[in-house]
């Protein structure tokens, strides 16, 4: 009996459709940055977060090894339609996100999908933003409470878009999309 390959046409499509979708959001997250940035730079990890979305959603529905990434580089691609120049950006985010949502379900060996496992990975990609953009951004020179703030809502940010995707992509899974994916 011949063995259905990990990513078939099936997988390949659900992570393109979950990857269009969200691009759209990070392609909307990517034209408010500017604005966030100059207006509220301490709300910036909320918008950023809106990245996590396509690997959490793929996860979610699929549970099999690389959808996240693949969804992650399809919905960067969209993205990129947004705003061309960030390109790179988007590209680099979804290599660095989907990589590490990846990272953490290979740790439990692709078998362990409760919520909990998403929150790591959100809570990992938030630190990682927090330190990063930090820099990026001079928060220095805004008073503490702002400073506080965009290390609380960095961190916070993934955590609620996680949180949004898993909703998402539950929904998505109780409506079948997934009935012929997931490895059994």
């Amino acid at each position: 009996m011949a063995r259905t390959p990990i990513l078939s046409t099936r997988v390949l499509l659900v992570c393109a459709a979950i990857g269009v979708a969200t691009g759209i959001v990070g392609g909307v997250a990517g034209v408010l940055t500017p604005v966030v940035l100059a207006g509220a730079p301490f709300l910036y990890g909320l918008v950023l977060g809106a990245h996590v979305l396509p690997g959490i959603i793929a996860q979610e529905v699929l549970r099999l090894p690389f959808v996240a990434l693949l969804a992650h580089v399809m919905a960067a691609l969209v993205s990129s339609a947004f705003n061309p120049a960030w390109a790179g950006r988007f590209l680099g985010t979804a290599l660095l996100f989907g990589a590490i949502q990846e990272g953490v379900a290979a740790l439990t060996r692709y078998r362990a999908w409760g919520a909990w496992r998403f929150f790591v990975s959100a809570v990992i990609i938030g630190a990682i933003v927090a330190v990063v953009v930090y820099a990026v951004v001079d928060l220095g020179t805004l008073p503490i409470w702002a400073q506080v703030a965009y290390l609380a809502l960095s961190v916070l940010g993934p955590v609620v878009w996680t949180a949004v995707g898993l909703g998402i992509g539950t929904s998505l899974r109780r409506a079948g999309v997934a009935s012929r994916s997931v490895r059994r």
